[in-house]
């Protein structure tokens, strides 16, 4: 069974800056083709996209975070991170990984594999 195990989480302060992370228990070779998705989820709102990158490292984006969130990924060590650079307030949400990401230019499909989330909270 594939875990997904995400890590990062926390409390920080508009402008500022957070990491997450998110390990993947399969091989390194079934992760290189993995694409891997980061989602939120707000109180009272509908899960959806923050960022996607595929295994060739092509990513997509919400609107709402363009130029302020980068998705990434280290192949050797199965994870993928959300660097999070002047986060706001609207920006507090459980956030969840997923993998089995399907990526293309013209859709993002959700995978199979998702993480128990971890909580961000952008308030000062």
């Amino acid at each position: 069974q594939v875990q997904v195990v995400e890590s990062g989480g926390g409390l920080v302060q508009p402008g500022g800056s957070l990491r997450l992370s998110c390990t993947v228990s399969v091989s390194t070779s079934i992760f290189n083709y993995y694409g891997m998705g980061w989602y939120r989820q707000a109180p009272g709102k509908q899960r959806e996209l923050v960022a996607a990158i595929t295994g060739g490292n092509y990513t997509r984006y919400a609107d709402s975070v363009k130029g302020r969130f980068t998705i990434s990924r280290d192949n050797a060590k199965k994870t993928v991170y959300l660097q999070m650079d002047s986060p706001m307030p609207g920006d507090t949400a459980v956030y969840y990984c997923n993998a089995g990401v399907i990526v293309t230019s013209h859709l993002v499909r959700e995978g199979d594999h998702w993480g128990q989330g971890t909580q961000v909270t952008v308030s000062s």
